[in-house]
């Protein structure tokens, strides 16, 4: 075996692994090159091949009842992996992918089939770091690879991926990937009859498969992923190639390639895997590292001079003279990239740094970088965006939203504005909500309906520049959802919706189901699947928040109340969730104790939300009641015991005597308005009361109301409740008056401006006093100010009576 097989391990995206893979062919020539990668593209690596412009990808999705995965598996021209299919093809070697595809469960925690194994052996890079005066694992591997000579990098490769994995526990879906590669070893070694067969695989993975091979452990894979059929359907070699798994029966998968682009190659734009400033490297590949630094330092300047960002010759000329005393100072023969970066960073950046920089970590650029640290980075990373060959396979959805966005003449540039009581404007509506839906960049909403009760009839769609390589990219990776533009729209609500239900049933993100009943509706609610509507409902009964169930209550509701646009109103769809939100809500409600105004007295203040769930919760009782399990008497008689539980928050106790009164329940209204008069809770209670029941209270307000008996209906001559409020308030103590005037101050906030200066009015003639009410409400201070300030004058005045120090005058 180790006649026959050599094994490269690579750091992937490294341009001197790549160099390696491509000196190994070159002198081995082998029969067989067998890379990393989905095993179910082997046939078709012609269409990998055409002749692209890189960085591609490769995107990979799956869907079943149980799990939706996606992944991405990038290549650029430093790639090792594209480096060996390439120069294996021109050699005249079968290329094979020999890992499991990207569906397999193995995958299932993964985003990037590349991403790398670091944080398994941290401690093993940390302690080279220190053993190399390294910052990062990056600077590690500049200096032990990228800089040295070539001479024994394969050596040094070996004994750093040997070290690595060493102190490292693969786990069970590395293990199984493993095995099957090795099945594919052992079988290209069988297939290759003495001839040469190269492997290239990630550097982590070597030592695994060198002694799953030496040990003649490579067969436990094919009883675990499937043995072989004869020929294993390859044409040339005939050899009995392991079996490629196939999904199982009823899931939907399959691979295209895509444009990728530097930027989303970048480790400081939170890529997990490879090496960070693809810009760079890929000068490093193609023109060495003096002239990658060079070409850096040229790119920094132009960016930071675009940007009027002063840099002179002699910055430049310091920039030059502080890499290279960086490089000799770190022993390395040629400069680095953190050389290059730390050179240019000392010599152009004159202020102090509240960060560290980013290139001595990894992962995301943080906010609040340097202006200079931001140009550096982004020269670092490079613009190159891939282009796909024209003959290269596309999903059937990215013909079908071209054909469509033709007709329906939105392929054109410049602003779209629509009239959504038209029909062909609101196709297009629909078309345009679905493209936003799977993030396909072209148009960008800036004017439309925000909710479902919205009284807003037009739409207004702005142009987006992302570049048609961007939008294809997005067009092929939605296509995983489905084959037309519909089918894919519903198919990713499902996804929401399940993942939506989910959150709620946990207790998190359940703001979802708003948003995601709303968005059905705009992409075309009458194409609602039962899946939709089945998550929606377990959303709405598992949700624990009463915030969160208002605001889709509200949607709901609002859309079954008031469409006029999408065709949805009186729809049965909304129907069901109405009525689950309503039941939901009211369970909710009468085991809602503690905060504001609990048992202890002390108010944690009124909560705007859960009123707003409530006030749903009215209106579909007034406005709704043909749906709803819950009948109003059922309602009432639950409102009436959470208003007389005093371990219920203040506000919710006021909440639900307002709800009892719009809902006509009786009972002496201004017992009630007396028995919530205690200053610390008065003014949440009062805020739950007015934010259901505002409109009756402001019946009784107006001036047919003034001075008379029996002003709220169904008090038998008691008298309105605003006037039972100001002879609360009245007898307040200025300390009680001022622990209370906060939350009274939001409690009044319900009424609007008319309405508040007719109850100014109410109180002025009350006292038989003439003047304007408006200026009531328009006090040349803040009144909280106003009311502190007048409490600590009298806290002075005691004080100072207590010591006689007041003058007699």
């Amino acid at each position: 075996m180790d006649r026959t097989v050599s094994f490269v391990g690579v750091r992937h995206h490294s341009p001197a692994c790549a160099r390696l893979v491509q000196r190994t062919i070159e002198s081995l020539r082998p029969a067989f090159v067998l890379v990393e990668g989905p095993s179910d593209l082997n046939g078709r690596l012609d269409e990998l091949l055409l002749g692209h412009q890189l960085p591609i990808a490769v995107f990979s999705h799956y869907r079943d009842a149980e799990r939706t995965a996606t992944s991405w598996a990038p290549l650029c021209d430093y790639s090792p992996e594209w480096v060996a299919l390439r120069e294996g093809r021109a050699a005249g070697a079968e290329v094979r992918f020999i890992d499991l595809p990207s569906w397999h469960p193995a995958f299932a925690d993964r985003s990037n089939r590349y991403a790398d194994a670091e944080a398994r052996y941290a401690e093993a890079t940390a302690r080279l770091c220190a053993q190399f005066s390294a910052d990062s694992v990056d600077a590690l591997w500049d200096r032990l690879f990228e800089v040295e000579p070539e001479a024994g990098l394969a050596e040094r490769l070996a004994a750093y991926f040997e070290l690595v994995r060493g102190d490292a526990d693969a786990d069970d879906s590395d293990r199984a990937r493993e095995r099957y590669m090795a099945c594919w070893v052992r079988a290209a070694v069988a297939a290759a009859e003495g001839r040469p067969v190269l492997v290239v695989t990630g550097g982590f993975h070597r030592p695994a498969l060198q002694a799953l091979c030496a040990e003649g452990r490579g067969e436990e894979g094919r009883g675990e992923e499937g043995r072989g059929e004869e020929g294993g359907g390859e044409e040339g070699a005939g050899s009995d190639w392991p079996e490629v798994p196939a999904p199982p029966a009823g899931a939907v998968g399959g691979s295209f390639l895509v444009p990728y682009s530097f930027r989303q190659l970048d480790a400081f734009a939170g890529y997990q895997s490879g090496m960070p400033s693809p810009g760079y490297y890929q000068q490093l590949w193609d023109r060495g590292a003096e002239q990658a630094a060079d070409g850096l330092l040229r790119a920094v300047t132009d960016r930071l001079r675009r940007r009027k960002y002063p840099v002179s010759t002699a910055d430049l000329v310091s920039a030059r003279v502080l890499t290279r005393g960086l490089s000799l100072l770190r022993g390395h023969p040629q400069p680095s990239r953190t050389d290059v970066l730390d050179g240019m960073a000392s010599a152009l950046i004159a202020d102090d740094l509240d960060q560290p920089l980013p290139w001595t970590g990894r992962g995301r650029l943080a906010p609040g970088a340097h202006p200079v640290v931001l140009e550096m980075v982004a020269a670092s990373s490079g613009d190159r965006v891939g282009r796909l060959h024209p003959d290269t396979p596309a999903p059937p959805l990215v013909h079908e939203v071209t054909a469509q966005l033709t007709r329906l003449g939105l392929d054109r540039t410049g602003p779209v504005a629509l009239d959504l009581m038209s029909a062909d404007d609101l196709t297009k509506s629909q078309v345009l909500h679905r493209l936003r839906l799977l993030s396909v960049p072209g148009y960008r909403r800036v004017a439309g309906p925000a909710h479902g009760a919205d009284p807003v009839f037009g739409e207004r769609w702005e142009p987006e520049a992302p570049g048609p390589q961007a939008r294809e990219a997005a067009l092929i990776e939605a296509g995983a959802y489905g084959p037309s533009l519909a089918e894919a729209a519903v198919a990713l609500l499902g996804e929401r919706s399940r993942n939506a239900a989910e959150a709620a049933g946990a207790g998190t993100g359940a703001d979802g189901l708003a948003a995601l009943l709303f968005d059905a509706v705009l992409c075309g609610a009458g194409q609602l699947s039962g899946e939709i509507l089945a998550a929606l409902e377990a959303g709405v009964h598992d949700l624990r928040d009463l915030g969160t169930l208002g605001t889709t209550l509200a949607t709901a509701l609002g859309l079954w109340r008031h469409d006029r646009v999408y065709g949805v109103a009186r729809s049965p769809l909304l129907a069901a969730v109405v009525d689950g939100a309503v039941t939901r809500a009211m369970w909710l409600v009468e085991g809602l104790h503690g905060g504001s105004g609990s048992g202890a007295g002390a108010g944690s203040g009124a909560d705007p939300a859960r009123l707003r769930a409530l006030a749903a919760v009215r209106d579909a009782l007034l406005h709704a009641a043909p749906l709803l399990s819950l009948t109003r008497e059922d309602a009432i008689g639950l409102a009436q015991r959470v208003s007389r539980d005093p371990a219920a928050p203040a506000d919710l106790r006021g909440a639900a005597v307002g709800l009892v009164w719009t809902l006509g329940g009786t009972g002496d209204r201004t017992a009630a308005v007396r028995a919530a008069a205690d200053p610390r809770t008065l003014g949440d209670w009062l805020a739950g009361l007015f934010a259901l029941a505002r409109d009756e209270i402001s019946a009784t307000t107006g001036d047919d109301a003034g001075g008379k008996a029996g002003g709220d209906a169904g008090t038998d001559g008691a008298e309105s409740v605003i006037d039972v409020l100001d002879g609360i308030v009245s007898e307040l103590t200025e300390a009680e008056f001022l622990t209370a005037l906060p939350a009274l101050r939001l409690a009044f906030g319900y009424f609007p401006p008319r309405e508040r200066e007719r109850i100014a009015q109410r109180l002025l003639d009350r006292r038989g006093l003439r003047g304007s009410a408006r200026a009531l409400l328009r006090t040349g201070a803040d009144p909280l100010l106003i009311a502190r300030a007048r409490s600590l004058e009298d806290d002075v005045t005691r004080l100072l009576d207590q010591y006689g120090l007041r003058g007699s005058s």
